[in-house]
């Protein structure tokens, strides 16, 4: 179950998810760690158990379990994403991200909702950022009627969903809608949340390296109503 209660979207029937799967649970099984797997899941505030991989040897072992399939399509990348969320252990949820990064272009708007479920389920920051900039980003992008899709989420009753309407234009550089992400931060300015407060501040501070006087400027005049954790982190290398 997500943390909203929701059902989780369909798995599709898909032969490529069966080799990945399988090659994938494989290889990390071996590769499992007990002793690496306790200090991983106490850094991670116990979100999920961990096998004990470490992220460079991780990301080998996934080189090699994707090494000769096919270009995958989106079925392909939904079921290989909620089948490796449906197996507890972190780093599965992780390969999904990484796989999903690096598909997401061939995705359609209709992924979205599959998008919110990984966002949903067993939330934390080391999966919902890179879900936020790298994948609902590329999906907005590649069809900008989404945005009101993003409008809807930042103000959610799920903090993650807010997060990453906020953190969604992190890599648009010169393409960020600009009055949007200030909206945005404006709308969330009073959260009592840290991963709000401080999602705002990293939006913020992102883009003053597109746009410094902007951030600048809009932090003259609306500063009195973000939190001071927010306002240091979007002004971190832009100073006062």
């Amino acid at each position: 179950m997500t943390v909203t209660g929701a059902a989780p979207p369909d798995v599709p029937r898909s032969v490529l998810a069966d080799t990945v799967l399988r090659r994938l649970t494989a290889a990390y099984g071996a590769a499992a760690d007990p002793a690496r797997a306790a200090p991983m899941r106490a850094y991670m505030k116990d979100i999920a158990p961990f096998l004990g991989i470490p992220t460079p040897a991780r990301r080998a072992l996934s080189r090699t379990v994707l090494a000769g399939t096919p270009r995958p399509d989106e079925a392909d990348c939904t079921a290989i994403a909620l089948r490796c969320w449906e197996l507890p252990e972190r780093e599965y949820h992780y390969f999904a991200v990484d796989h999903l990064r690096r598909h997401a272009g061939r995705c359609s708007s209709g992924f979205l909702p599959v998008a919110r479920h990984l966002i949903t389920t067993v939330p934390w920051w080391d999966t919902v950022d890179l879900l936020a900039a790298h994948v609902v980003g590329s999906l907005v992008a590649a069809d900008p009627k989404l945005t009101a899709d993003m409008d809807a989420w930042i103000t959610d009753g799920d903090l993650w969903v807010v997060r990453t309407a906020l953190l969604h234009q992190l890599t648009y550089k010169e393409r960020t809608d600009t009055g949007r992400l200030f909206a945005y931060c404006l709308a969330q300015s009073g959260h009592p949340g840290f991963f709000i407060r401080k999602a705002i501040g990293w939006a913020l501070r992102e883009y003053a390296k597109t746009d410094p006087e902007a951030v600048r400027a809009f932090l003259a005049r609306e500063r009195g109503r973000f939190a001071p954790l927010t306002v240091r982190e979007a002004l971190k290398n832009i100073g006062a």
